[in-house]
């Protein structure tokens, strides 16, 4: 046998992107009879190229993986408390425990007639959730005579977000919209004054119009991006006839949060992953255009209970890959 005969070998590949051309390199690892190794690294622009180089390329399709680009997993799954508001108004700390098992990892809150923690007290909340390996990320409040009590309870609970969850003042007209966009970036500030930012979440009616002036648009473009963070409601966007990719390329980074969240098209209302109109996957696949740093998981109704519904998302994020 010649001394550097293989009989042995292992092919490491690495992806190297140089001046606009995409290279195939690997580390190839051969060893002789005496068990020395030698290591050589061979550069080309193709895997038939290499294949062809090496001699292998009848073996090349069971040694050597495709040009696709790797597989992505969902992790770090957020929910809207929203989705159990009757069971986190019964037993705050049991429903986060069951969220916990499940798999959740970020927590958002929302105001209900308990307050802004079903009862529970910021700190209190925030240590049954870090307890339970989750995170008190966001909270849903209002911009109103609270709103100072509202940001030190959140400053309080360690929330890095603070979301205005709907509409500060009625009027479906392009004037109340430039005004409400003052009072976000004055809320921004009051927010950015305790480590934390503020966020707007839409529903349907933003995307109305006065003048072909979308009244969302008017919001985005008169808010400072620098101190308004918006959280959109994806599943309201498709009932509102508008495509979220499209506010992704036209305001790109401006959605650090999302709702994720699908939607019965001919109800609408929110409905299980992968029974409604909204695509999911493409969704993903735009996430970091859309500057998304975290999504929660809303749904209001179910086809059995909260808990049945939210399983089956699990499940649906879990065998997801994009």
């Amino acid at each position: 046998m010649a001394e550097w005969e293989v009989i042995v070998f292992k092919i490491l590949p690495v992806y190297i992107f140089y001046n606009s051309t995409w290279y195939y390199s690997v580390l190839l690892f051969t060893v002789n009879t005496t068990l020395n190794i030698k290591v050589k690294t061979i550069v080309m622009t193709s895997r038939r190229q290499f294949l062809v180089s090496t001699g292998t390329l009848a073996l090349g399709s069971t040694l050597l993986p495709s040009f696709a680009k790797p597989v992505k997993k969902v992790k770090d799954v957020g929910i809207q408390l929203y989705t159990f508001r009757k069971e986190m108004m019964a037993d705050a700390k049991g429903t986060l425990k069951q969220l916990a098992a499940l798999g959740i990892k970020q927590i958002e809150s929302a105001r209900s007639t308990k307050g802004n923690y079903y009862g529970l007290k910021p700190k209190e909340i925030k240590q049954i959730c870090n307890d339970l390996g989750m995170t008190l990320r966001s909270g849903h409040v209002h911009l109103d005579d609270q709103w100072q009590q509202s940001i030190n309870d959140a400053a309080e609970a360690g929330q890095e977000y603070v979301i205005c969850s709907s509409m500060p003042s009625s009027g479906q007209n392009a004037a109340n919209y430039k005004k409400v966009a003052e009072a976000f970036n004055k809320a921004g500030e009051d927010c950015k004054k305790l480590s934390m930012k503020f966020g707007y979440h839409n529903h349907e009616y933003e995307f109305e119009q006065e003048n072909d002036q979308v009244f969302y648009d008017i919001l985005l473009n008169n808010t400072d991006a620098n101190l308004v963070y918006m959280e959109l409601d994806l599943g309201w966007v498709i009932v509102a006839g508008k495509n979220p990719l499209e506010y992704f390329s036209k305001y790109p980074g401006r959605f650090p949060l999302w709702h994720l969240k699908d939607m019965d098209m001919s109800k609408k209302q929110s409905t299980e992953f992968g029974k409604g109109g909204l695509e999911i996957k493409k969704m993903l696949l735009n996430a970091d255009q859309s500057g998304m740093k975290y999504f929660f998981v809303e749904q209001e109704e179910y086809t059995s209970t909260p808990l049945e519904s939210m399983k089956h998302n699990m499940a649906y994020l879990k065998n997801l890959e994009f």
